[in-house]
């Protein structure tokens, strides 16, 4: 799992995720390292890379999970 430049918080709550959660995660930062590395490609050019893929990766994350208590749960599981 990518988690070079993630903060201690960031990465105990990707631990918490469940493990194909996980694989999107590490799946959406990658893709989004490699498309907004290119300043063009961002909206502000003093957007920090980092924070857009994390934005990115949790964006891709609440698609297909849902938060429920302190558990991450398929949208499809979560009622």
């Amino acid at each position: 799992m990518l988690k070079g430049k993630l903060s201690e918080r960031t990465k105990k709550q990707i631990d918490s995720l469940p493990e194909h959660a996980q694989h999107i995660f590490e799946a959406a930062r990658e893709n989004a390292l490699r498309e907004y590395k290119n300043v063009n490609k961002r909206r502000s050019k003093n957007d920090d890379p980092e924070e857009i893929t994390h934005k990115v990766a949790w964006s891709a994350i609440k698609k297909k999970y849902k938060k429920k208590g302190e558990s991450w749960v398929p949208k499809a599981s979560a009622k």
